[in-house]
């Protein structure tokens, strides 16, 4: 966990560190400040942009380590301070979009795999590969256009509102759905050519009872592996939806900090989203003692 935060963090704030443009002359004429040589070489020296890459880059380390973001270089606010605001919107829409995405995508993937080659299952798969290769900007855009526009059932703009949650959370949970049909329908289907399927089939268990208290249940490892790694790129890959939207959320907030050369609060974001990715397969490999009792029994 440690080399991988590291990493990351090095990565990029070099990154940040050899692109163009100049974070004291866009924060200068943010504050409408008349902007010349002496001035923007002064305010460099205040943040600390004239130093060497290395010295820079340990400061923030340092500081980081200690709970110590920065200050936001476009309004004076403490990074930590902006990331936790619009961190509890993205969870919100991607806690939204995940449970519709398995409320949708586990019954229609079983169904497909008890229905193989059949119309139905050729359907739901043709849907879902092209639910999957659909980008996001473009179904974000018809999806505004047919609801907004047209059918003037939500705003454009959705302004953090329930209401408006709705297109943003069909947006990412769309290609969502689509990638877990073809992952569980494989996982499902493996299940249901085991041994232990049959000799139930044999003895007369009825079709529900395999499918929901056996296969399903044996299916629980790799779904919880797909939908922990899902969770981390819902966090971090919400950034065009959130844009597209006007979500208030993480995403927005990384994207106006892009433009406006917020170097803090990019690196703030960075080492966000590490974490909870980090955290996430945590979570996951912990799960698996709950779900495996045959990694207690190799453990013990």
């Amino acid at each position: 966990m440690i080399p991988v935060l590291l990493g990351l963090t090095f990565l990029t704030f070099l990154l940040l560190y050899l692109s163009p443009g100049d974070p004291a002359e866009k924060k200068l004429k943010a504050q409408g400040v008349a902007v010349s040589d002496e001035i923007v070489e002064q305010v460099r020296e205040e943040m600390g942009l004239n130093r060497p890459f290395p010295v820079q880059y340990a400061d923030w380390l340092l500081n980081a380590l200690h709970g110590d973001l920065g200050t936001s270089y476009k309004d004076e606010r403490p990074v930590a301070e902006k990331l936790t605001d619009g961190m509890g919107n993205t969870l919100l829409l991607s806690l939204a979009s995940l449970f519709l995405a398995l409320f949708v995508s586990v019954p229609l993937a079983l169904y497909t795999a008890v229905r193989k080659n059949r119309f139905s299952d050729y359907l739901i798969r043709f849907l879902s590969f092209t639910g999957n290769s659909v980008p996001s900007f473009l179904l974000s855009v018809l999806l505004i256009y047919f609801f907004c526009i047209r059918l003037k059932w939500f705003p454009v703009i959705a302004k953090g509102t329930v209401q408006g949650l709705f297109l943003p959370t069909l947006a990412l949970a769309i290609p969502l759905i689509s990638r877990f049909i073809r992952q569980f329908r494989a996982e499902f289907f493996e299940q249901l050519s085991q041994e232990y399927v049959i000799g139930a089939r044999v003895r007369g268990v009825k079709e529900h009872l395999i499918l929901f208290c056996n296969v399903l249940h044996n299916s629980m490892m790799p779904i919880l592996t797909i939908v922990g790694l899902s969770v981390g790129t819902l966090m971090g890959g919400s950034v065009v939806i959130e844009t597209i939207f006007m979500w208030p959320g993480l995403g927005k907030l990384v994207m106006d900090s892009i433009t406006a050369r917020d170097y803090p609060v990019i690196q703030g974001f960075v080492i966000l989203m590490a974490v909870l990715y980090v955290g996430i397969n945590l979570v996951i490999d912990i799960c698996y003692r709950v779900f495996d009792p045959r990694m207690r029994d190799v453990e013990s």
